[in-house]
């Protein structure tokens, strides 16, 4: 017997390796010490900070992989993977110097895990990080043909005296919310979970046709009144929005922001909250912005309550940063300029860490 008997190919692992090489350098920053394919990559820090703060975040894409490999489109999960990732560093205040992933899967298929890294890489360049290393195991027996799981790893920097710690917030800033590109990466389950189960998906799925797709995966190109002709795969594969560039450049041009959140799993009632101080709370004004459509078709088609809806998606705003009043419209013009659409969604009031005004 031998290692490729066993389901574990390594001359295709290498050929694999050798097939991102070229993604993987696109990506790469002047601080980039060493080559490609070493035990470990090598950062060194940029000049300039006095005090530089290094802040780290780790996430993966979860079940949203589900749909990518059902549709066999596997380019966008790795924009989503990085933009977890970097969007929860930048609330810090911290810009991503650089990134890390870990791939795993049953058997590695070259073109399709090619997809993903070209995803990844793409991420990389949005958010201005390199790609500095990563891991990809075979694992025949544990992933079924086909699958795969993804997680990343981010390090980014911050001056201590730029730190963003909740301390600078103060009662009466105003929050902008910063749209989201739909469901981003959150609340999979609960989307698979509808889309499977739920009796409006019965007639949908009696005027779909679509050559050459089995009835396992048709599901997917149905496409509902309120998507405006594009299908449900198509809608949810859009990948998670990268806030990094537009919000940095707005700190160095002068927009003092006292905050940030990034709108993940639990929705604005859990995050949001994270970036606040001692004794503050959020009032929010409701329909203050616009909520996707594929949020108003999920909770008809689920029949899932409003506070459940809020709780487990970013209902259409997948950031939100803190700003003093008297900056309000410069931040949300400034972000508009940059074809990123801004509301302002609130402020800041004194409480004990809830948000408030919620239609639920």
């Amino acid at each position: 017997m031998d290692y490729r008997e066993a389901g574990v190919d390594v001359e295709a692992g290498r050929a694999f390796v050798e097939r991102i090489r070229s993604l993987v350098q696109s990506t790469h920053r002047p601080e980039v010490l060493g080559g490609f394919g070493g035990f470990s990559g090598y950062f060194q820090l940029p000049v300039g900070y006095r005090e530089p703060v290094l802040v780290s975040g780790t996430d993966g894409v979860g079940t949203k992989l589900k749909l990518a490999q059902d549709l066999n489109c596997h380019d966008t999960v790795g924009i989503d993977l990085v933009a977890m990732c970097v969007n929860d560093v930048l609330t810090s205040g911290a810009e991503p110097l650089f990134f890390l992933d870990y791939l795993a899967t049953g058997k590695l298929k070259s073109e399709q895990l090619t997809q993903v890294v070209a995803g990844i890489t793409q991420g990389c360049r949005l958010a201005g990080c390199a790609l500095l290393g990563g891991e990809t195991a075979e694992m025949p027996g544990f992933y079924q043909p086909g699958e795969y799981d993804l997680a990343g790893f981010c390090v980014g920097i911050v001056d201590k005296s730029e730190l963003l710690d909740g301390s600078q917030v103060q009662v009466g800033d105003v929050a902008i919310g910063l749209a989201s590109h739909g469901v981003h990466s959150n609340g999979f389950s609960l989307v698979r979970k509808i889309v499977n189960e739920s009796p409006a998906m019965t007639p949908l799925l009696e005027k779909t046709a679509v050559e050459g797709v089995e009835d396992s995966t048709l599901k997917w190109h149905v496409c509902p009144e309120q998507l405006g002709g594009d299908s449900l795969g198509k809608v949810l594969l859009n990948p998670t929005q990268i806030y990094v560039k537009p919000i940095l450049d707005a700190r160095r041009a002068g927009i003092n922001i006292h905050g940030m959140a990034h709108i993940t799993g639990g929705g604005l009632p859990e995050n949001l909250p994270r970036c606040l101080g001692v004794g503050q709370s959020v009032q929010i004004e409701p329909n203050s912005w616009v909520l996707p459509p594929i949020f108003q078709w999920l909770a008809e088609a689920g029949q899932v309550s409003a506070e459940s809806m809020f709780n487990t998606f970013n209902m259409g705003i997948g950031f939100v940063v803190l700003v003093p009043p008297e900056q309000a419209e410069e931040a949300r013009r400034w972000f508009e300029a940059r074809e990123v659409a801004a509301y302002r969604i609130g402020e800041v009031i004194e409480g004990t860490g809830e948000v408030i005004g919620l239609p639920f």
